[in-house]
């Protein structure tokens, strides 16, 4: 499966020259390795038999050309073709972290004392698998996020049928709560469950949006995003997208 993403190798050695290219199998257990660990890249144990200078530039190289938002649509993919993804149910959230290092995407979080950090927004589909994930600063409002989030999701593939990439139904809380999304939404043919502020509670909302917060606590399973230490935001966004393609994978797997 990963095969299928990753981009030809263009390297043209010397005849009985240079040092054997690093196999991207393991520099591929090297990456999945710290993002799940939380080390640094010079904390990488040399059992995985690339040095960790050769890791980081293949992570660099595979996340400039988008190799692990391919690979999450893939895993999708699979997972839609056999049935296996429930669009008639799904739910946005989002949650934020703080930020190590200044950098694009990260802003003044309000609920950290104003301390720069970035924000994770993803959406889920019934059963919790992300389908669309993206990063803003902090101290940008959850209701910015709704509309790039659900253009975000990909055309995926279905048991029976053309691909598909919109659901029945969007749930959401009181963050979301703008007549102008839900108008948005109904246009494209999606039906909204979004709380209202002062008059519903989110206690009945719950029962459906616990998905997606089940969600966010597996991504948190990447250690690699309990803070944002890469600087540049093409990185950092690569760790969502690994973690995102985990998770779907275990879903498959099963």
């Amino acid at each position: 499966m990963f095969r299928r993403v990753v981009p030809p190798t263009d390297v043209i050695r010397p005849q009985c020259g240079g040092k054997r290219r690093a196999g991207d199998r393991e520099c591929l257990a090297a990456i999945i390795f710290v993002a799940t660990s939380g080390c640094t890249w010079r904390q990488l144990p040399p059992v995985f038999g690339p040095a960790w200078p050769t890791v980081y530039r293949r992570f660099a190289q595979w996340s400039q050309a988008r190799v692990w938002a391919r690979l999450h649509r893939v895993v999708l993919d699979e997972l839609g073709a056999r049935g296996e993804l429930d669009w008639s149910r799904c739910a946005i959230d989002s949650v934020s972290g703080p930020g190590g290092k200044r950098g694009p995407l990260t802003g003044p979080n309000p609920t950290d004392r104003g301390k720069s950090g970035s924000k994770i927004h993803l959406i889920t589909d019934r059963s919790g698998v992300p389908l669309s994930l993206g990063i803003f600063g902090a101290n940008m409002h959850d209701s910015l996020g709704l509309q790039p989030l659900v253009r975000g999701i990909p055309p995926i593939r279905s048991r029976r049928g053309p691909r598909r990439r919109r659901p029945a139904k969007l749930h959401a809380d009181k963050g979301y709560d703008y007549d102008h999304l839900r108008k948005w939404l109904r246009e494209r043919r999606i039906r909204h469950r979004i709380a209202r502020k002062g008059i519903e509670s989110s206690t009945r909302l719950g029962r459906h949006r616990w998905v997606v917060e089940r969600t966010v606590s597996w991504l948190a399973g990447c250690r690699r995003l309990h803070r944002r230490y890469e600087r540049n935001a093409e990185h950092f966004l690569a760790f969502v997208g690994i973690a995102a393609a985990l998770i779907a994978h275990r879903r498959l797997a099963k």
